[in-house]
């Protein structure tokens, strides 16, 4: 259950909501080591179900102390990016692996409290006041306070006694709004957002400012499920209803290019205006015009006048992740998770803590992503947002990826997609699959990377989600061209090289110029790694320019020039050392020692007679790989690895793969544990 309003998650102090009720999650415990393992949500049947639907939990904004209702508050999922294309080329529906965090935009239904928090005892006064008159819409409201106070389940209670079927529009239009936020919380992404657009059709008429709320949370829904067209629909509908048959918005942008322009909620909130206009334009590929609202969102949050709640902060955290200024994402979100443990909603820390989580390892500052996301993931396990457990754990499995823990990735990864595939949310599918490839890469796995990092940077369905793909294409296209994929490479970086130049990422620049240095040829690659290198000075970041230096490095060792080599690998080693990347360090300390270099952990008995080229191939046929692998990590031909490995066997007096294998292997424990 979450803490009391300015306590720690993961305090002993009793929460105000009380005891966990039957069915709640109850938070996940360190591990030994201090990090947090790996913990299964909730299953669907440890919650009682009190004939309700199994909808979802995004944020909803309560009233002002004025009694007027504040604006929506768009949170976004984490992980956004600008889609390439806009919604053309991203997939026009799931495939049962889509969907994303819990994060959803706010309600404007204004049923929690005037300082945002929802505790028990309020619920259960409501409740009593509407049992009593037996007003359906105030058992309504009690369902939002609980869900605000991180109860789902009494939530979903207080709903199944409501007996709103029948009821007028209106109460049935409040009644599904709750609905659909427990479910964007804890179920499938898209059953959440066929509830909430039958909420806003409900609450159109009498209600607008809540219906605009239900479809912008409909519109973080398609987000979750990888659905581009979808995102469309809920956020430019067009006249009529939620949309029919008839009506394409990727076709129509196609054919007509779209407005520029929606319209805002009918209270005119200009922050809310401004997002909507903006993400509709980075649908539609005008990724300038979209920026540029987005921007205006950005830097509306903190102004004086302006509401500095969780919601608005997280709105502004959401458009900024989307224009690509990570330090504004971090900012606006640092702040959001401030004010939601200082003043509530308290079911918003874990999504606060998710999205800074996920700027921070877009920044490059994995240790702290790390952080924040082991404390969001014991908070979200605590409310039951199970979606935002999936997304915490992916987050880990890729800050894992950078540090070097094998274990950590597979364990995070997996125990994202047990959640991400029935609930479909292809964010975390994706980020999970994502980390997976990231640490076969810094173990030199690269066949097995490129076969990982293909489906998710391709476009359309059974593909990655839309805003994410272009993120992995680096990672991609170093696999694919270190295995004689080139033809793949240079198609995934075709279209890299036009997001890129849309200034969607800082690292975009650097990694483009990284990209083409690695599918060039002869003296071409050198002055293309020296932009990117000037690049990343530009914009800073000890792991992504460790990359480069790596990658720069290994290709001065090729070209003979061992001692402008090893000055490239120090500087790399450096940068992951500082930055806890432990797998690519040793990766780096590889090509040192190929390099002469006497870099720590030198060889002890037998293994010290080998050259350096001679020892990394020992070592790779000691991890299993064969020599075709082999040639494909070190970029040598399989005949270069034959003839060394044939000198290896002379040299330790070895006959078999097996029995070399056993002399590495106690080598290595010789020099770790002399």
């Amino acid at each position: 259950m979450p803490t009391t309003t300015g306590e720690l998650p993961g305090s002993t102090t009793e929460s105000v909501t009380g005891p966990a009720r039957p069915g709640e999650p109850s938070a996940v415990l360190p591990a030994d080591d201090g990090r947090t393992r790996a913990a299964e949500p909730p299953g669907p049947t440890a919650r009682p179900r009190a004939g309700s639907t199994r909808p979802g939990e995004p944020s909803t904004v309560p009233p002002g102390n004025d009694g007027r209702t504040e604006s929506a508050g768009l949170a976004l999922p984490a992980g956004l990016a600008l889609p390439a294309g806009g919604a053309e080329a991203g997939p026009a529906g799931g495939d049962g692996f889509a969907g994303a965090d819990s994060a959803g935009p706010a309600s404007g239904s204004g049923s929690g409290t005037a300082d945002g928090t929802a505790d028990g005892t309020a619920v259960e006064t409501v409740v009593g006041t509407a049992v009593g008159t037996g007003s359906a819409l105030g058992l309504i409201d009690a369902a939002e306070r609980a869900r605000l106070a991180g109860r789902p389940a009494r939530a979903r209670e207080l709903l199944a006694r409501a007996g709103y079927e029948g009821a007028p529009d209106v109460v049935r239009g409040a009644a599904q709004l709750v609905n659909g936020q427990l479910g964007l919380q804890d179920g499938p992404v898209a059953d959440a957002r066929e509830v909430l657009l039958l909420a806003a059709e409900l609450l159109a008429e009498a209600e607008p400012a809540r219906a605009l709320a239900a479809r912008l949370a409909a519109m973080e829904a398609a987000w979750a499920m990888g659905d581009a067209a979808a995102c469309l629909e809920a956020l430019d509908p067009g006249p009529g209803r939620r949309g029919s048959d008839d009506v394409n918005p990727v076709a129509g942008a196609t054919r007509s290019g779209g407005p520029d322009h929606v319209a805002g909620p009918p209270e005119g909130d200009g922050g809310v205006a401004a997002y909507r206009a903006g993400m509709s334009a980075v649908m539609r590929g005008r990724l300038d015009t979209g920026r540029t609202r987005l921007r205006e969102v950005v830097d509306g949050a903190g102004v004086a006048g302006v509401p500095d709640g969780p919601e608005s902060l997280l709105l502004a955290g959401g458009a900024a992740l989307v224009a690509g200024d990570l330090a504004a994402a971090c900012r606006a979100s640092s702040r959001a998770l401030a004010v939601a443990r200082a003043r509530g909603p308290r079911i918003l820390v874990a999504q606060a803590l998710e999205r800074l989580a996920y700027g921070e390892l877009r920044a490059g500052r994995h240790a702290r992503a790390r952080a924040h996301a082991e404390d969001g993931l014991r908070t979200a396990l605590a409310a039951g947002q199970s979606n935002l457990v999936a997304h915490h754990h992916a987050i880990l499995a890729l800050a894992a990826s950078v540090e070097g823990s094998q274990e950590a990735v597979a364990e995070h990864a997996s125990a994202a997609e047990r959640i991400a595939a029935p609930h479909g949310l292809a964010q975390a599918a994706t980020l999970s699959q994502w980390a997976r490839a990231r640490a076969d890469l810094a173990r030199g796995r690269l066949p097995e990377a490129a076969a990982r990092l293909g489906p998710l940077v391709g476009a359309g369905p059974r593909h990655g989600h839309f805003a994410l793909r272009m993120l992995a294409v680096p990672c991609f296209v170093e696999a694919a061209a270190r295995t004689g994929q080139a033809e793949a490479a240079r198609s995934a970086l075709a279209e890299f090289t036009h997001w890129a130049a849309q200034g969607a990422d800082p690292q975009a620049p650097a990694q483009l110029a990284r990209c083409q240095a690695l599918l060039s040829d002869g003296d071409s690659c050198e002055p293309l790694y020296a932009a990117a290198l000037a690049h990343h000075e530009e914009a800073g970041g000890d792991f992504e320019r460790g990359r480069t230096q790596l990658l720069y490095g290994a290709w001065l060792r090729r070209r003979r020039r061992p001692g402008e080599a090893r000055g490239r690998l120090r500087d790399a080693l450096v940068s992951f050392e500082r930055g806890g990347a432990l797998g690519w360090a040793a990766q780096t300390r590889a090509e040192l020692r190929a390099t002469g270099d006497a870099a720590p952990a030198e060889p002890v008995g037998p293994l010290a007679l080998l050259t350096p080229q001679q020892l990394r191939i020992a070592r790779c046929v000691a991890e299993g790989a064969t020599n075709r692998e082999v040639a494909l990590r070190l970029s040598v031909s399989p005949r270069t690895v034959d003839h060394h490995l044939r000198n290896v066997f002379a040299a330790l007096g070895v006959r078999s793969r097996v029995e070399l294998s056993r002399w590495v292997d106690r080598a290595e424990k010789t020099t770790a544990h002399p």
